[in-house]
């Protein structure tokens, strides 16, 4: 299974909206440089599917690239249904799902202009294992984990 990244998406501060970047470097064990979400836990990349959020553009919310705090917008690939441990792959980069979801404490902008957000139930998030550079129009390859019971 593969996909292509339509978005890399950076922000400065915790609690704002990210904005695209031409490009993006990931610094192993840490995230991508320059993004306030990156550093040594298990949600240093989001993750978000690009089909998901044109079908909430369609219901009118009009959202743009990283609005819902993803760093990564990848068309053709559902993550949601990816078990923890699959591995995201690019030419320079690869990845590993941590978490599936999370829990919305204090809603986002999103929530507040819409009245419902999709990054909790939709989003995932990864560790980075392989550091590089990544950009728009790579190509993401899915490997799932390997079943290890004997």
């Amino acid at each position: 299974m593969q996909g292509v990244i339509k978005a890399v998406c950076i922000s400065e501060k915790k609690g704002t909206e990210k904005h695209p970047v031409t490009s993006a470097h990931l610094t192993a064990a840490h995230g991508i440089d320059g993004d306030a979400h990156a550093g040594p836990w298990h949600r240093q990349v989001s993750l978000l599917c690009y089909e998901k959020v044109e079908e909430f553009n369609r219901r009118g919310a009009n959202v743009t690239d990283g609005a819902f705090g993803e760093n990564l917008l990848v068309s053709g690939i559902d993550f949601r249904t990816l078990p923890i441990g699959t591995v995201f792959e690019t030419d320079n980069v690869k990845l590993r799902l941590t978490q599936i979801g999370k829990e919305c404490h204090s809603h986002c902008a999103i929530y507040h202009r819409v009245g419902t957000c999709i990054m909790p139930h939709e989003g995932v998030f990864a560790e980075v294992l392989t550091a590089g550079d990544i950009k728009p129009g790579d190509i993401m390859t899915v490997t799932l984990p390997v079943d290890r019971e004997e």
